[in-house]
């Protein structure tokens, strides 16, 4: 049985964890942030232990450790009864960061709609990084030259995802506040439930 899932995807500092944690706070939503799972890692265990191996030394992780990282954390979500596949649907951001995570993914769930949090200004982006490095204590993302990395790989590596599931792309101006942000992303998915009845 594949998830139904929705996709929050956007370059760095567009606001994915924010639109991720309150759609995961409506009934029948279950939010997954790819950050998350590998900030709370159990290196005891063998994807862990790789996991590590690779971030210690700077390296990407191979997208197979990647998706079966994220996999094992839905699969504790479900057995906890957190996530309920029959009847929540699933959202993600941070994954799949790439097409070749899509593709492996392709077995698991199904993409109804990739939510495009667009923010084409890369001052604001920057500014919004800087503020969240402060405010959550993560300085080395207050670093300029990491945040123009981060953009770049975002650029290269991330935004073909798009492409792959281009006939499922609603673009929202991240611009705008938060609350409006939000009732954007939930007028579409009402419209989208009222089409499918």
């Amino acid at each position: 049985m594949k998830y139904n899932t929705y996709l929050l995807f956007g370059a760095p500092g567009s606001g994915k964890g924010t639109q991720g944690r309150s759609l995961g706070s409506i009934p029948r939503f279950f939010h997954c942030a790819c950050g998350d799972v590998f900030r709370t890692l159990d290196t005891r265990t063998k994807v862990g232990r790789a996991f590590l191996d690779y971030s210690s030394k700077g390296q990407l992780v191979p997208n197979e450790i990647t998706v079966e990282l994220w996999q094992a954390r839905i699969d504790s979500a479900v057995e906890a009864h957190e996530f309920k596949p029959d009847i929540d649907v699933l959202v993600l951001d941070g994954i799949p960061r790439n097409i070749g995570q899509a593709k492996i993914m392709d077995d698991v769930i199904d993409v109804k709609k990739i939510f495009h949090l667009s923010c084409p200004d890369r001052d604001q982006l920057f500014a919004r990084l800087k503020k969240r490095a402060l405010k959550d204590n993560r300085l080395d993302d207050a670093n300029e030259e990491v945040i123009k990395r981060r953009l770049q790989t975002y650029e290269t590596e991330s935004k073909p995802v798009l492409d792959y599931y281009r006939d499922r792309v609603e673009v929202i101006d991240a611009t705008q506040p938060p609350a409006r942000v939000l009732y954007n992303i939930l007028a579409t998915v009402a419209n989208g439930e009222h089409a499918a009845v």
